[in-house]
């Protein structure tokens, strides 16, 4: 990756986080933790990889992106704005009466939402339903998904992993945001999931484990992706819950935290190096 794609990509993420932060520090609370670990795919994604059209977001031959843990959509939201399928003033009314802005991903409200988020595991199921519709309908776009490892508990994902696998969906590349941390703890406490690489591999998906915040590496990965036709892919992110906003980062309750405008501007001049 040259420099400057390198640097332009990793502004782009940090200011990515500071608007989750500030989104989610005038709502008062919010679920901060896994918004901020996938910020650098959603900078990679956006601004380099996908092919969208943010004057037209339902355009028919895009790249979609379904972000299947959908408690991450600040930080969608945030990516969106940036890019400009919308106003960054909407930000300021995240999860408010009257919103296009909910908590989860919404397709209906949001432009830019290729798939509303309903319970874990359903939005994984609903990316790969668009990747076979893609494939059926001899169309090149590519879908993208992410889902958590808290997510990952569930069954309806090993069962998408399966038809996947059998069905040959090279056109999905798929990301697990492996920060280790789900709403109760950590995964290794509450379900653990042990090697989950291999495990995805075991059911059939070309498989990576990266540093997901390594954009470069992360990059890297992708385009090893694309590059291979047979199978669907699983980039595995090991990642940190909460990276970049210094009261969360770390934290064991960072899944939905309470913090006001003050904190979340704190946060934020904390991430810009002023403090």
């Amino acid at each position: 990756m040259e420099k400057k794609l390198l640097a332009d990509l990793q502004s782009k993420a940090k200011e990515i986080r500071k608007l989750t932060i500030e989104e989610i520090g005038t709502l008062g609370s919010g679920h901060i933790g896994g918004a901020m670990s996938i910020a650098d795919l959603l900078a990679l994604l956006y601004f380099h990889r996908m092919k969208v059209d943010p004057a037209n977001p339902r355009w028919e031959d895009r790249d979609q992106l379904v972000v299947s843990k959908g408690h991450a959509g600040p930080a969608v939201y945030a990516a969106l704005a940036l890019k400009g399928f919308f106003p960054r003033e909407w930000l300021s009314t995240l999860n408010q009466g009257g919103t296009r802005l909910p908590s989860h991903c919404d397709r209906n409200l949001t432009p830019g939402i290729d798939m509303t988020a309903g319970s874990l595991g359903q939005g994984f199921s609903a990316a790969l339903g668009i990747a076979l519709g893609l494939r059926m309908d001899e169309k090149p776009s590519r879908v993208y998904a992410v889902i958590g490892d808290g997510e990952s508990d569930e069954g309806q994902i090993w069962e998408g992993a399966l038809f996947a696998a059998a069905q040959g969906l090279s056109n999905i590349t798929a990301f697990t945001d492996y920060n280790k941390q789900q709403l109760d703890g950590y995964t290794k406490d509450i379900l653990d999931l042990g090697d989950l690489s291999a495990k995805w591999a075991a059911f059939g998906w070309y498989t990576q484990e990266v540093d997901g915040h390594d954009l470069e590496a992360l990059d890297g990965a992708i385009e090893k992706a694309l590059a291979q036709k047979n199978a669907p892919s699983m980039i595995v992110m090991n990642t940190i819950k909460g990276k970049g906003c210094f009261f969360a980062e770390g934290v064991e309750k960072n899944h939905s935290m309470a913090f006001n405008l003050e904190k979340a501007r704190e946060a934020i001049a904390v991430l810009d190096g002023k403090e």
